[in-house]
């Protein structure tokens, strides 16, 4: 159990009144700690939507064994204590980075530089806190700290994050700012790092990292609401030269400075009769940059915490909601999980770090970064399409391409934070972002340049395989590790690429890439009925255990049961291979229900959420549910679509199943509760499931609003019985973009019994490639 504070602070019932969450609407369900707890990786600190800060508490960045894998996010729920507050964090990554420029509010007369051990308390910085007074809402943190004496409060700008903290008037006030801590914080990850106190108090500052992304730098400015007193600016090992990036010169307007690996500094300010402020801006290019970003965003804590709800209210707005509580609470949060990232990397100037680690400038649209392709081509940049399309057009499509344009390696990015790439995951899911955005009609970026990244990209022979791809038809595994899953992602991302094409007039490309887009079936094997992994001599490899889990075997994080059945674009085609509807919808049943009680996956972090072979807590599986109303039976969808929500969300700090991956998990639970799901992004079309809520309304970028209704939802009516689209009957289990687009009602009446006539027939069935047209 936390600590549980019993510190009483002057005006602290005046902070937790101001902490309060503003009355209705969705800004108000959103709870922050969902996901922060369990496998969620969230973080519960302030952020404004898609900004460059995320500003939030880190409860450890020690890096043993799998604390790296459990603090991703910095924040565990479970944790008793808090080191300090960092100005950038993932939202539910797999992965840890991040965590830059720590702040910790101290009290007293002694000062310690190092933070201590969480079970030792007052051997260091960091402090003991409860939940009973911790607060979040969107844009807003607030927690108190029972060791050091001091209110917290965190609000956050889009470059800038802004700390207030309430010391008791008869305490010195002190902070620490660490530039030694990290998230994956293992030795010999800070290759440098200065800092720099100018004549007017502001501090100025950098380091250099390798960590998940090589060589990554961060610069930022900080200024405070009081004088200092004193300061000290210590390194804590022996400083050692450093040849590499050092930054500017010493400054003739520098009072101190210091530079080496190993910086933390002590900052006085005396006895306080006020809280005091202290703002922050980062940049990835220079310290000019930062402060620069500091002066776009000004007014006090109070100003800026107002901006950042009002941006919320207006971004959270574009979905209204009605349903029960807990799932109303569940949606909120996932919206807002999912207008988290890709986070603003430009600086306020347009100047922007990119993947060849020179300053390039953005001509009319702000760079954005943080791109969990793998995980978010699947429903996070759908929803965008859908709610965001101003930031898709002129701001993400154009930093996809302008990275693609200063890559060394002429590639569009794969996983990239902060302009730079990390090379995590498979596939050029970059590729079927862009596509859609363009197939939806989303315009504001030059189409013939993205192509041509797009093709760049598939053709990038030393990629992942794709030498072997483009020669074979499939990925060798004798000769590149995850083969079968790299061949069936590839041949998706192609059908994306030809779709395109064609849209552009580029026969010659539709056509290359049509072709590439069937050599999915290439890795199909009839005898066992699976997606399977094949040599370079043709021959499938062997032995073959279609239940195994294994980091670079022949899957990417899952096994056969999860990636036999990706084949987004051509279903249909998939199904026959598999011998027909039936044995499909006989082999979806045996997924579900398949009993892993005699397997242990616990080598395998990522797997999570497990419903017999179907894995929630990780992408591969996220599509899969909606496939029952490809064979003809999507009263199935609705049943399984039932099971899941029940068993992988919850309205509480563990209510995620697995990593939320920069809001994956999350899109996937908005889509599922609206009633529909982007199966085939690319195929303009969204697979009917059932909804979740009462009432749900899409204010969409053209003005028009695009509603849905469930008619007698409740527990005991989980079954679609009829659907009417702007008053007809819509006898089709999938719905096109541009019904949605154009606005009008999409309404449910829900029933206690499958309805096993609905939409059943062939040409009732959502998109496949193979089936003719319609």
């Amino acid at each position: 159990m936390p600590l549980r504070a019993t510190l009483a602070l002057p005006a602290l019932a005046l902070a937790l009144a101001a902490a309060a969450p503003p009355p209705g609407g969705t800004l108000a369900d959103v709870d922050p700690f969902i996901g922060t707890g369990g496998q969620g990786h969230t973080f519960p600190g302030a952020v404004v939507p898609f900004g460059m800060v995320q500003l939030s508490p880190d409860t450890d960045t020690a890096c043993v064994i799998r604390a790296c894998y459990d603090h991703a996010a910095g924040y565990r729920h479970d944790d008793p204590t808090i080191q300090g507050f960092s100005h950038t964090h993932f939202s539910g990554a797999g992965h840890s980075d991040l965590g830059d420029i720590l702040v910790m509010p101290v009290s007293g007369e002694a000062v310690l530089l190092e933070p201590g051990d969480a079970a030792r308390p007052g051997s260091g910085y960091r402090s003991r806190f409860s939940h009973d007074e911790e607060t979040a809402s969107p844009g807003y943190y607030a927690v108190t700290l029972a060791d050091a004496r001091v209110r917290a409060e965190m609000t956050a700008g889009t470059r800038i994050g802004v700390h207030r903290y309430r010391f008791r008037p008869s305490d010195a006030a002190h902070l620490v700012l660490d530039l030694r801590s990290s998230l994956y914080d293992y030795p010999g990850k800070i290759l440098w790092s200065s800092l720099r106190l100018h004549p007017d108090g502001t501090i100025t500052g950098m380091r250099e990292t390798r960590g998940w992304a090589p060589a990554r730098k961060l610069f930022f400015a900080m200024r405070f609401s009081a004088p200092l007193t004193g300061h000290a600016f210590v390194s804590t090992e022996e400083d050692v030269p450093y040849k590499g990036f050092q930054g500017p010169g010493r400054g003739s307007d520098a009072v101190a400075e210091r530079a080496g690996r190993a910086l933390v500094a002590r900052l006085d300010f005396g006895r306080l009769d006020r809280p005091l402020e202290v703002r922050v801006a980062i940049s990835s290019v220079d310290a000019a940059g930062a402060l620069a970003n500091l002066a776009a965003e000004p007014g006090d804590f109070d100003a800026v915490r107002a901006r950042a709800q009002e941006a919320w209210s207006r971004e959270l707005g574009r979905i209204e909601i009605d349903a029960p509580t807990p799932m109303r609470r569940m949606l909120a949060t996932a919206l807002y999980h999912s207008l988290i990232a890709p986070s603003i990397a430009g600086d306020s100037d347009g100047r922007f770090r990119g993947p060849d680690d020179q300053v390039h400038q953005a001509d009319g649209f702000t760079f954005r970064s943080t791109f969990s392709l793998w995980d978010t081509f699947r429903a996070e940049h759908p929803l965008l399409t859908l709610i965001q399309p101003e930031r898709v057009n002129s701001d993400i499509v154009r930093s996809l391409v302008a990275s693609q344009e200063a890559s060394p390696h002429s590639i569009l990015p794969v996983w990239q934070f902060q302009g730079r790439e990390t090379w995590t995951m498979i596939g050029y899911h970059a590729v079927p972002v862009i596509a859609d955005a363009y197939l939806k009609g989303i315009r504001g970026f030059d189409a013939a340049a993205a192509l041509d990244a797009m093709v760049k990209s598939a053709r990038y022979a030393p990629y992942g395989g794709l030498g072997d791809y483009m020669a074979r038809g499939y990925v060798a595994i004798d000769r590149e590790p995850e083969a079968a899953s790299k061949t069936v992602e590839y041949a998706y991302d192609d059908w994306t690429i030809a779709r395109m094409a064609r849209a552009l007039s580029r026969g010659d490309l539709a056509a290359e890439f049509d072709k590439r887009a069937g050599y999915w079936r290439n890795t199909f094997d009839t005898r066992t009925g699976f997606v399977r992994a094949r040599k370079a001599d043709g021959t499938f490899r062997a032995p073959f255990d279609p239940t195994a889990i294994n980091y670079g075997s022949d899957y990417t994080e899952g096994n056969a049961w999860q990636y036999s059945w990706f084949v987004p674009h051509d279903q249909a085609g998939l199904f026959r291979l598999m011998g027909g509807d039936r044995a499909v919808i006989a082999r979806l049943d045996r997924m579900f229900e398949f009993d892993t009680s005699k397997l242990d996956y616990s080598h395998a972090e990522d797997i999570a959420g497990l419903i017999g072979q179907y894995i929630h807590g990780n992408e591969p599986s996220h599509h899969v549910a909606y496939l029952y109303n490809y064979a003809g039976a999507p009263w199935r969808t609705q049943e399984r679509l039932r099971q899941i929500v029940e068993s992988q969300y919850k309205p509480t700090p563990d209510g995620l199943s697995g990593n939320d991956d920069l809001g994956q998990m999350s899109a996937w639970l908005l889509f599922t509760g609206l009633g529909f799901y982007p199966v085939a992004p690319g195929s303009l079309e969204y697979v009917i499931g059932r909804p979740f809520v009462h009432r749900a309304a899409l204010t969409l970028p053209n003005g028009k609003r695009f509603t849905i209704v469930a008619d007698g939802l409740d527990d005991s009516r989980p079954y679609v019985g009829a659907v009417t689209l702007n008053g007809r009957p819509l006898a089709r289990s999938f719905l096109r973009h541009k019904e949605i687009m154009a606005g009008g009602e999409l309404r449910f009446r829900m029933q206690a019994a499958p309805n096993r006539r609905w939409a059943t027939g062939p040409s009732a069935r959502p998109y496949s490639a193979s089936s003719p047209p319609r």
